[in-house]
Parts: C-alpha cells; structure tokens; sequence
C-alpha cells in the first residue's frame, strides 16, 4: 500500500467485510502491517485504487493497533477455508478464494468465490473447482461449522517467527486452534518464543500435553525453561517427563539457576570442539542452518567431554578469526583467552556489562569448575532486560499519519 506521492505505507494483510442477510458480504476497510510489525485498519473509503501489485490510499491513517470488532469477519483468517452449501446441486463446498468489486454505488463487496466441491465418493481425484458468485452459495447455519485451516495455513509458512506469532494471536480461539492443531511443531514452538509470557501460557492451555511437551523439545532450551517455570510446579513435571530424555535434560538444568542469572540465561547447547579440531571443522559446525547468527559467532574450545557440562573451558575461536587462517590449522592456534567467561550465577547485569565491554554477541558461562556449561547470547540479555510488552510499547506513539480514530 503507498500514498498519493508513492511513500509506502505497509503491506495488505487482510480484507475485512461484514456479513448481511440478503446480499454479498461488504467491504469495510484492509489490514494493513506498518513498519514495526503493527497492523491497523485502513477504512475502504480511504482506497483510492487497487491494481497489480500496489493499492493507493490517501488521507490520515490511524496508526492504532487494529481491533476486530464483533459481526466483522477477515476473509483470510476467517472466511478463506469455510464450508458452504452450492445453491444448485446442494453439494458441499470449501472457499479457496475471493473476489472483491466495487459497485457502482461505490460500495466494495465479495463479488465471486473460487469454490471447490467436496469430492465424490466414487472416486479418488480431487474436487470439482469452479468460480460463483456469492448468491450462488449458502453458509452454514450453525455459526461453529468445521472450517479448514489448511488455506490459511499456506500463508503462514513462510513469515518471520515474529509475524507468524502476531498473525496467530489476532485469530478467534477456535480458529487459532485449529490453525495451530496443523502446523509443524517447530513452527508453532517459533512462534511461542516471541509471545509474551501471559500469550504462551493462554495458547498451551489449548493444547493437550503430549503436543505441548513436543513443542517444548523444538524450543530453545533457555526459552522452554523460562515458559515451564511459569507453569505450576506439578504440571511443569508433567511436560518434562513427557518431553524428549535429552531435550528434558537440558531444561532441568536450566532451572536449577534463577532466571536473572547467566546460568537462567544461557542456552546450554554452543558448539564445543577439542583443541586439536580444525578450522575447517569449526567452519562447518557454524555453517549449519539450525545454528542462530549469535550462537555462530564462535565455536569454544574444552578439555572432553565436549558435551555441558564439558571438561575444562580453554576459551572460545571467533567467526571471524577463524577466517583469516587457514582451513588445516588447529583452533589451540587461534583461541582469544583475554575474555574470561562468566560465573553461572551472576547476575543477569553483570553478563550485560561484560558483553558491552568486550563487543560481543555471545559469552562462554562456566560452573565453580571451570567446566563450560554454555552460552549467553545478547539476543537472551535484551530479552530479559527490556520490558514485557517491548514489542508492542510503541502501539501509542504519535506519527505523522495518524488521524481520527476509527
């Protein structure tokens, strides 16, 4: 979306309408994302053109946080995947797709369908599709009808975890759940890790304990323990026997530190190699796709076991030094023994201060044996530094485009 003078505005995440009675559902206004995740309502009347690629709005746009109000329904999250009754034939049908039109009144409707028919019983081949109009179908009279969320599913895959988390809260309950019952646990376990803590607790609550504790193995260990600690005592032993014996493993030793220290903090999974691996050895560890970019800054060195709790820390080889030898030469040669790792029970003001002072976007934590027990990250830091709405703390600033409220 782009203003009069081609300034982009945001991206359409959206169409909201409202259902009537005897006519096509109207158009009441976009959804629009704006920089900083935040997405907002654009009435109708302010769309100006919408061609390939690009819509034109124009007047002030409210920057406050979008709020569905009720009797308005959004057609992705809501009405791209419900089921309907053909008119003629009365067979069942599933919407795929939508079609808006401005009539000549100047009123925006649901103009057609891209329906396809339930397949027949005789047969295994998909089926029938076929475009109609909105008088051509029925809704179901029973306002809780199934509604399929693979449609909608398709559009999630691929955003950022950030967004994927967004997009998920701002769904109805039951279609959130249902969304949420199809999606990869990792991709659900993503997304778990940018809510806030109140938003986790409110989407387990929906899901039984045996996805939870699988969606709990997907997460990162220092996420999975801050969301169990928020659990009751009793429940919180539950999932972790119920998760995997490594993830579970990893979780319990997390929790034995208070969450404002760097034992709390850490993730206890860095990439740990023996003095006498090469270069070329941790270049490929770092290399992996699963590694996070902070995680991958540097691979550190001990004494075996190579698995935290490890034998004794020797210290930690940068990316970026790592670069400039060649691929043959031991990282003993390359090792920066200057940083001293942190104590796993300081303080969680203490591990930001050491990272400040030494530029870094990760730190080696070590227990009273000096064995490696894992990594801090700057990433983890923030999190726990900044308040518990950060993501959302700038929904009331002023900007240069707001206007009168909706």
């Amino acid at each position: 979306m782009f203003d009069p003078v081609g300034d982009r505005i945001g991206k359409v995440r959206d169409v909201l309408v409202v259902y009537r009675a005897a006519s096509a559902p109207r158009v009441v206004g976009l959804i629009v994302e704006i920089p900083g995740r935040r997405r907002v309502f654009v009435p109708i009347g302010r769309i100006t053109s919408i061609g390939a690629g690009q819509i034109i709005a124009t007047g002030l746009i409210n920057v406050r946080r979008f709020e569905q109000r009720g009797g308005e329904t959004r057609m992705i999250a809501e009405m791209i995947g419900r089921e309907v009754k053909l008119v003629e034939g009365g067979r069942d049908a599933v919407i795929e797709d939508a079609a808006i039109d401005r009539t000549r009144s100047g009123e925006w409707i649901v103009s057609e369908l891209f329906v396809r028919t339930s397949k027949p019983a005789s047969t295994f081949s998909r089926g029938e599709a076929r475009i109609v109009k909105w008088a051509d179908v029925r809704l179901p009279t029973d306002p809780s009808a199934a509604q399929s969320a693979e449609l909608l599913i398709q559009t999630l895959v691929d955003l950022k975890p950030a967004d994927l988390a967004e997009a998920l809260l701002e769904l109805p309950q039951p279609r959130m759940l249902s969304v949420v019952e199809e999606l990869p646990d990792e991709l659900v376990a993503d997304a778990l890790e940018e809510m806030v803590e109140a938003d986790q607790l409110a989407l387990l609550e929906l899901l039984p304990p045996a996805r939870t504790a699988d969606v709990l193995d997907r997460m990162e260990p220092d996420d999975a323990a801050d969301l169990i600690s928020a659990l009751p005592a009793a429940e919180g032993e539950e999932l972790l026997d119920l998760m995997e014996p490594e993830e579970a493993e990893d979780v319990r030793r997390l929790l034995e530190y208070d969450a404002d220290t760097a034992g709390g903090l850490m993730s206890p999974a860095p990439i740990v190699l023996s003095a006498e691996a090469s270069v070329a050895e941790g270049l490929a560890m770092i290399r992996r796709a699963e590694i996070p970019p902070a995680m991958a800054s540097a691979v550190y060195v001990t004494h075996p076991p190579y698995e935290t709790p490890t034998g004794e820390y020797l210290g930690m080889a940068h990316f970026q030094r790592m670069l400039r030898f060649p691929p043959h030469e031991r990282l003993s040669a390359l090792l920066d023994t200057e940083i001293e790792a942190i104590p796993v029970r300081a303080s969680a003001a203490e591990v930001a201060r050491r990272l400040a002072s030494y530029d870094l976007v990760a730190l080696p934590v070590v227990d009273e044996q000096d064995h490696l027990v894992g990594v801090v990250t700057i990433d983890d830091v923030l999190d726990h530094l900044l308040p518990d709405d950060w993501r959302h703390a700038d929904d009331e600033a002023p900007h240069p485009r707001n206007g009168a409220a909706r």
